[in-house]
């Protein structure tokens, strides 16, 4: 059993900066700065920062026509197993809808990266294996889920491709989690867990950080607040537990209200809850992962 920061720490060895590039200005827009820029002695841009049209002026002005960038990740969405059904087509008897590809490959684009969703669903680990292999080709991460009954068809096919770790994380909600490096390249791998909203929460505290610091930025986390409770909140006492919440910091003191477990869609925190702790009363003060507050 693996704690958050523990689980976190193995990931980000994987998820190393890559190699940078120099870019002509206009297409630097938006990029990481690789490193510092200076003229003579003194330093006009510093590196790790988001590529801002200010960089670029400044740039310009010191006669640079390319800058040095971190390229952005790009991110390769799986969704596995036979128990899956695509949105739009007839549910058939014992199956899910596929969400988990829909809801990551979005997530990966609003985390800065490339996020390709690869549209077949393999329903076998042999099947699996080759679409991976398929895919590594163009992949500096490889994200995959799968349908309630297809975890260990995941494993299978991963194993034929690297070294995969499976690990419980100390954390509610909790599911399968396994990465690794795969390929002749090594390209990291992460796998989720099936629940919906138990692999969003996994990718922002998880994948997240892994995209950020493979582009370079200086800022990877999510910033924990603090917040009043505007409702109480009671549940079972277990491991650490993030709740989807709504934070409002347009007042002068910061409010937050966990969300119904089946209505998370307008989620833009996480209450985090001690280990052991069983409630939470109204008007207490709770930490608070802000999603919305995305530091470049």
């Amino acid at each position: 059993m693996e704690n958050v920061e523990s689980y976190l720490k193995q990931l980000l060895l994987l998820a190393q900066p890559l190699a940078p590039l120099d870019l002509p200005l206009l297409d630097a827009h938006g990029a990481t700065l690789a490193s510092d820029i200076e003229v003579g002695t003194r330093r006009v841009l510093t590196g790790g920062s988001r590529i801002r049209s200010t960089h670029i002026g400044i740039a310009a002005s010191v006669g640079l026509d390319h800058l040095p960038t971190h390229p952005h990740p790009r991110v390769v969405v799986i969704s596995a197993g036979g128990d899956l059904t695509e949105p739009g087509e007839q549910l058939e008897t014992a199956h899910f809808y596929e969400v988990n590809s829909w809801l990551l490959t979005t997530s990966v684009r609003e985390a800065g990266a490339i996020g390709y969703r690869v549209h077949t669903i393999p329903t076998t680990s042999a099947q699996l294996r080759l679409l991976i292999e398929d895919q590594l080709v163009r992949a500096d991460l490889i994200v995959i889920t799968s349908g309630p009954e297809s975890e260990e068809m995941t494993q299978a096919a991963l194993t034929e491709l690297g070294i995969i770790s499976k690990i419980q994380v100390e954390m509610n909600p909790s599911g399968s989690h396994s990465f690794g490096l795969i390929g002749p390249d090594k390209t990291p791998v992460i796998t989720l867990p099936t629940d919906p909203m138990t692999s969003f929460i996994s990718f922002e505290l998880f994948v997240r950080p892994m995209i950020r610091q493979m582009f370079g930025r200086k800022n990877i986390f999510h910033p924990i607040l603090n917040a009043k409770l505007i409702d109480a909140v009671t549940f079972e006492a277990g491991s650490q537990r993030y709740l989807p919440a709504v934070i409002d910091l347009t007042q002068s003191e910061k409010t937050v209200k966990a969300l119904d477990l089946e209505n998370w869609a307008d989620a833009n925190s996480f209450i985090i809850v001690p280990a052991g702790v069983s409630n939470l009363a109204v008007g207490e003060i709770a930490s608070v992962m802000n999603l919305e507050l995305r530091a470049d």
